[in-house]
């Protein structure tokens, strides 16, 4: 088939049965290889679509400027068909997302703004913020805003949902991941009247919102970071309909990551982080149900490619350091456990402590280096006895003076999840790593030392 131009070569995408992963679940997998559109992503479809709503309600105008937030996908899709259309686009991202997507949208032509990932969403620095500031100032342009515009979820509606039924009319349940909330919305509005039988499960991350306010109708748990990206929220988007979802399953960062690996080298298929969060919650929602879909048709969204996560989960160094593949040397927390490294012998000293009072801390406590921090408990850095001797003989410092200007900020945090090998690498650069536990406030664990690191190697080798 010949198409006037890329748009019209969106959809129509296969679906492909798992063959070895999911094969002892007792239903039969499916997935949806979303991936396979021309920008690599399922929103391809809402690009044009969203475009296209705003050109028929008059807007957006001929040579306008599209702004949007987005974690990538509907960038591309977006940056698509502004190309075919003639229109100038401004993307603004959170710092967390992979850099083949920065460098991908630029390629477009696209002005790509980064702003930081763990804000508030009313906060002026959030990239929601930051699309409705930048379309304020930019003259003839138009904030899409895929979470609230109905025409997302619309599309999936009037085009997913029946490109679905008609390849699979045995579908028996649809499971997606859930960010916007345009793909499970639509496709869910589509079944419930046209095939109400078929279940609908929407997947989230821990760390978002969503699964919570689903489950219980309230918001207690703060949002808090995580390195999944496309799926997940820190608010309720319009375009969500929870009387729309059956059921809803949690999935971790590691796990997900696992998982995406997994289904490139098990089943060939290149996908992106959030495919693998979605197979996962798919088969533990297939697990849950005690063998009552043995023989049915379960059916799994995977959003987008995996050439846009090469510098995260399919890079081993990375994956290391974040803590989901154990290096040879093991992970920082077996390093604790080896050291025995007790939290309330830390000692600690603020950035106003005088020199003499410092020394005497060391001495008394027999190490070599401590946390400083400043007058709200804040850890700023370390001080060094080297570098105490130095400001006393060389630079004829006073014991009495404070040690503010002496404390080296060249620290990094690590958690015990993170390997061995990641914290080698830091001391090997001049760092110092301090661990902290991430599931209390970041509380501080340990300050690990050069001395601390060879004992561990040097029993373990």
């Amino acid at each position: 088939m010949i198409h006037a131009n890329i748009i019209e070569a969106i959809g129509n995408t296969p679906i492909v049965r798992l063959n070895r992963i999911g094969r002892d679940v007792g239903a039969n997998v499916f997935v949806k290889c979303e991936f396979m559109n021309p920008g690599g992503s399922i929103k391809d479809r809402i690009g044009g679509w969203m475009i296209e709503d705003a050109e028929k309600r008059g807007v957006l105008k001929p040579g306008g400027t599209i702004i949007e937030s987005t974690s990538g996908n509907t960038g591309f899709g977006l940056a698509i068909a502004a190309a075919i259309k003639g229109y100038h686009c401004i993307f603004v991202l959170p710092d967390k997302m992979s850099e083949e997507k920065i460098k991908n949208l630029r390629a477009f032509g696209a002005r790509v703004v980064v702003t930081p990932t763990a804000v508030e969403p009313e906060d002026p620095r959030s990239y929601y913020s930051v699309s409705r500031r930048l379309a304020e100032e930019t003259p003839n342009s138009l904030y899409i805003n895929q979470y609230d515009n109905l025409s997302n979820r619309e599309c999936h509606y009037r085009t997913t949902g029946p490109e679905i039924l008609g390849q699979m009319p045995d579908i028996d349940a649809f499971v997606a991941g859930i960010g916007t909330g345009g793909t499970i919305t639509g496709c869910g509005r589509f079944f419930r009247e046209r095939k109400p039988g078929v279940e609908i499960v929407a997947v989230d991350p821990v760390g978002s919102i969503v699964y919570e306010m689903f489950k219980t109708g309230e918001n207690r748990t703060p949002a808090r970071s995580y390195l999944i990206e496309g799926i997940g929220e820190d608010f309720i988007p319009a375009n969500y309909d929870f009387g729309v979802y059956h059921d809803m399953v949690q999935v971790d960062d590691k796990e997900s990551f696992l998982m995406t690996r997994e289904l490139l080298v098990k089943e060939g298929l290149f996908v992106g982080m959030s495919s693998g969060s979605a197979v996962v919650g798919a088969l533990r929602w297939i697990g849950e149900q005690a063998g009552r879909l043995d023989g049915k048709n379960v059916l799994v969204v995977l959003p987008d490619s995996g050439n846009r996560y090469l510098s995260k989960v399919f890079d081993d160094d990375w994956m290391e350091e974040n803590g989901f593949l154990e290096g040879s040397a093991g992970s920082v927390g077996d390093l604790l456990r080896f050291l025995q490294k007790n939290p309330g012998d830390i000692v600690m000293a603020r950035q106003s402590e005088r020199i003499s009072r410092v020394v005497e801390m060391m001495s008394e406590a027999g190490i070599s280096q401590l946390p400083v921090t400043d007058d709200h408990g804040w850890i700023k850095g370390v001080i060094r006895e080297d570098t105490l001797l130095r400001a006393v003989f060389r630079q004829r410092a006073s014991g009495d003076e404070s040690i503010s200007g002496l404390v080296d900020t060249r620290v990094e945090f690590v958690s015990p999840a993170d390997s061995v090998d990641r914290l080698s690498r830091i001391i090997s650069d001049g760092g110092v790593p301090l661990v902290t536990d991430r599931e209390s406030d970041g509380a501080l664990l340990a300050i690990v030392t050069h001395i601390d690191l060879l004992n561990y190697l040097g029993v373990r080798r």
